[in-house]
């Protein structure tokens, strides 16, 4: 039987070895995964021209240079913007989609709360580095619940690229165009993970949005989760087992098809 193909992309804080790690474990024999880093973060600083252009064509090169005409691809939070845009662009490379509270789906059709979040978001654009990660953090999570505690200890070396690199993120996204009415014609399964205890007015409303795009959309609900405690790092034994029966699903011979979940948490 051959093995489930499956690139994952991290978000723009951990490297994807420690991002997926746990994931990886629970997914076992059967799965062919790869953690693969962003680009954003392969050189010292982010490249001047960076766009989201450059993580779709990286993604390509990895299934390429694995001879994977088509595989499963996973995005969490920046990686999962960047999952939804090589779906835009290279749709027919793709068995199934999992997004993990992409971080953005576009600039189409926002909800006065996504919008009001954007400005918030611009906000901190000035902020130095420390100022800037804190107040990014808090904004990714429901209002009262406490944001996760920096760890004790120096931060690793690769900590030191990270407020460049989301910045550089948050400007592409302006910028980005993304093909709704590729989305729309995108018919293999596209997957949702949602934390109970995120925003919900980025990633709520962004699973609102994308299951009224995606004609195959299944949104799956972790209470207590948040963007900062994902199921791939606390749950993952959950979250292997809800990504294994997408798989099946869409490796069976006659794919059945899934009508979007709606509506997701207010």
């Amino acid at each position: 039987m051959t093995s489930a193909r499956v690139i994952l992309l991290p978000g723009s804080v951990l490297p994807a070895e420690l991002a997926y790690s746990s994931l990886i474990r629970e997914l076992g024999v059967g799965v062919d995964a790869v953690a693969k880093d962003l680009e954003v973060y392969a050189t010292d600083e982010p490249p001047e021209d960076y766009t989201l252009d450059l993580e779709v064509a990286a993604v390509l090169r990895e299934a390429e240079g694995r001879g994977w005409e088509r595989f499963h691809l996973a995005g969490y939070s920046g990686g999962g913007a960047a999952a939804l845009a090589f779906t835009a662009r290279h749709p027919a490379r793709l068995l199934s989609l999992a997004l993990l509270e992409p971080a953005w789906a576009g600039n189409w059709d926002l909800s006065p709360e996504e919008r009001a979040l954007w400005q918030e978001y611009e906000r901190l654009e000035d902020l130095p580095p420390q100022q800037f990660m804190e107040a990014f953090v808090h904004l990714q999570v429901r209002q009262g619940v406490a944001p996760p505690s920096p760890p004790s200890g120096d931060p690793p070396s690769w900590m030191a690229k990270r407020p460049a690199g989301i910045g550089t993120f948050m400007q592409a996204f302006k910028t980005h165009e993304l093909d709704t009415g590729a989305l729309e014609r995108f018919s293999r399964p596209v997957y949702f993970a949602l934390g109970g205890l995120s925003n919900p007015d980025q990633f709520g409303e962004i699973a609102k949005r994308l299951a009224r795009v995606f004609p195959d959309f299944e949104l799956e609900v972790f209470e207590e989760r948040h963007h900062f405690d994902p199921p791939h790092r606390i749950e993952p034994e959950r979250l292997a087992n809800s990504l294994r029966a997408v798989w099946r699903r869409a490796e069976a011979p006659e794919q059945t098809s899934r009508r979007p979940t709606v509506p997701v948490q207010s």
